[in-house]
């Protein structure tokens, strides 16, 4: 099975380089990249990714936005915060949102790769 994953993220780097950690492995596949939060909403209603990885600040609506609004549209659909801020407040804000996992940018790898396999398998 291959679990499809959306990149939202409005930094150019970590878009470049999320895509391609994750597309190196047999298993995944990037269907779609973001740069803001509306843009996040609008790719996973038209491609209904398996897995949305989701910067908790973006332009255009920020990540709580846009996770609410994507379980609206594409209720099948994962989403792991992926986010330099790991205070209690945007933890918390992002959980009531409707996301279940929750990465602090910085982690290696391979937790990355693993988090999105054991959304994807959920």
């Amino acid at each position: 099975m291959i679990v499809r994953i959306l990149i939202a993220d409005d930094d150019p780097l970590i878009r470049d380089v999320l895509r391609d950690v994750l597309d190196d492995e047999p298993d995944l596949e990037v269907v779609a990249v973001a740069t803001d939060a509306q843009e996040a909403v609008d790719l996973a209603e038209r491609h209904a990714p398996t897995v949305v990885l989701l910067d908790v600040r973006m332009p255009r609506g920020g990540g709580p936005y846009a996770a609410s609004e994507i379980l609206h549209r594409a209720p099948g659909t994962r989403i792991l915060a992926f986010s330099a801020y790991t205070d209690v407040g945007a933890v918390e804000e992002m959980r009531r949102a409707g996301v279940t996992e929750y990465l602090a940018k910085g982690v290696r790898n391979t937790e990355l790769v693993a988090a999105v396999r054991r959304m994807g398998l959920q």
